[in-house]
């Protein structure tokens, strides 16, 4: 069985490291199941390193985390022109790159507390990525287990 691509919006990565006993933490500090790959896009990553600093979570915890658990994906495009193509995915502008992410990744999955934001079947139809919370994602994981 090959790997299930994920693609984990900042907030489910912030989440995780808030709280230990959280779906978030489940799904991206223990091995929950070996064929998951979890994705963040550069965006991302900066986006993330400026919520930590303002809440004053262990940046150390935060890079060990994306070192040892996700794959980086280098978005070379502008934020602006992320957004200039994305914009009909989203309820939220600041989060076309998340969707842009998802796509490069190759994502069957995007995970997101903030699934509002996005336009879900638009996403579905368009690229094939499902918009998960991550307890639903969870729950999917188990059942294919």
């Amino acid at each position: 069985m090959s790997a299930v691509r994920v693609f984990v919006d900042s907030d489910v990565v912030i989440s995780s490291l808030i709280s230990q006993k959280g779906v978030a933490h489940l799904l991206l500090f223990t091995k929950i199941s070996q064929s998951v790959k979890f994705y963040l896009s550069n965006f991302s990553l900066k986006e993330q390193r400026v919520v930590i600093e303002r809440l004053k979570i262990n940046h150390k915890n935060h890079a060990s985390l994306v070192k040892k658990r996700l794959t980086l994906i280098e978005l070379k495009s502008s934020l602006r022109a992320i957004k200039k193509n994305y914009q009909s995915y989203v309820n939220d502008l600041d989060d076309a790159h998340i969707v842009s992410g998802a796509k490069k990744a190759k994502a069957g999955f995007l995970i997101t507390y903030n699934q509002k934001d996005f336009k879900k079947e638009e996403v579905k139809k368009d690229f094939g990525i499902i918009i998960l919370s991550p307890g639903l994602f969870l729950q999917y994981l188990r059942s294919i287990n």
